[in-house]
């Protein structure tokens, strides 16, 4: 099969053919039709995701969407000829998804949305299994709600405001004016970060209270920030990024309390890999009640071009998730 491969740090991806794999026990192989492109790919393939465990030379790319070719033993969720979808390689060691083909823990898949094709399909795991894991599994997330996403038309961020408005949250959003009528579209309030302090737009939506849930999709000052925003007593403030050095006192004075998301550490550690298989079925149900839309770049790419998705990633001039089409 074709495959790319990143041979060292901040060298191109050099397109390959390799021995295809073959299903073991609890695996299923897949054929895969699109893989997304994360930042954290391009991290890794720069040598600055060192904690994803993922030594060079590898194949790298972590979501996809494709159809099963095969099952190993033991599988009895999927069969010969689903339309899959997940968050399964590309780190820890783990082959990824820039190939033809792969074999997968099939905990880690779901049956894609029959509403969304397979582009947009592969564009959404690592960011909704993150969205997730920090809006319902830490925060718990509930109707009613006042929740602030910073970072509303991001990877993580678009599809956390479509997960808070589906739990029937009323949803706030930060960004650029740029960003205004999307975040608007799908759903949220929308906050102009530049025009407005934190003091500011907490008075005026929270009449100082503070939001019961803020998530931080950009770590640094924005987390700073969202410690001074978080609801007094009750509060929670989830951060995808929360790696810095930071004062913990404007939480604490609030009463509030912090959660992190680690989103790789069932790949990593082979521990939880069936939950996020579970997410990944929550996603499909949201999707085809029509209450998930993921934001993709319309830009194309394939194996050979993938280099040039990567260039216009780390150029910051992607305008959604981009995706390399693998198969037709």
């Amino acid at each position: 099969m074709q495959a790319l491969i990143a041979p060292e740090a901040n060298a191109s991806f050099t397109l390959n053919q390799v021995e295809r794999p073959i299903a073991a026990e609890g695996q299923v192989l897949v054929r895969i039709k699109a893989s997304g492109v994360s930042v954290l790919d391009n991290k890794i393939r720069t040598g600055k995701g060192g904690h994803a465990k993922q030594p060079l030379p590898a194949i790298l790319g972590m979501d996809f969407a494709g159809v099963v070719e095969a099952v190993g033993a033991g599988v009895t969720r999927f069969k010969v000829g689903d339309e899959v979808y997940g968050l399964a390689g590309g780190i820890g060691g783990l082959q990824g998804t820039y190939a033809q083909y792969s074999a997968f823990d099939a905990d880690l898949l779901a049956v894609k949305p029959s509403t969304l094709n397979m582009r947009q399909s592969a564009s959404m795991p690592l960011n909704f299994i993150t969205a997730w894991e920090g809006l319902v599994d830490r925060a718990k997330v509930e109707a009613g709600q006042k929740v602030l996403v910073h970072g509303g038309a991001g990877g993580v961020g678009h599809l956390a405001v479509q997960i808070a408005k589906a739990y029937g949250a009323e949803v706030y959003a930060t960004g650029s004016a740029a960003q205004q009528q999307y975040i608007e579209s799908i759903g949220a309030t929308f906050i102009d970060y530049r025009e407005k302090t934190v003091d500011q737009y907490v008075n005026e939506y929270t009449g100082g209270e503070g939001f019961d849930i803020v998530y931080d999709t950009l770590g640094g000052a924005t987390l700073d920030a969202s410690f001074a925003a978080a609801r007094f007593y009750t509060g929670h403030v989830v951060s995808c990024l929360g790696w810095g050095e930071h004062k913990l006192a404007p939480l604490s004075f609030r009463g509030a309390t912090y959660s992190g998301v680690f989103t790789l550490m069932p790949m990593i550690t082979g521990k939880g890999r069936k939950h996020h298989g579970e997410i990944m079925e929550d996603a499909t149900k949201l999707a085809e009640a029509g209450k998930l839309i993921p934001l993709v770049d319309e830009r194309k790419f394939t194996l050979a071009t993938a280099n040039e998705a990567h260039e216009i990633l780390e150029n910051g001039k992607a305008n959604g998730k981009l995706v390399i089409d693998v198969a037709e």
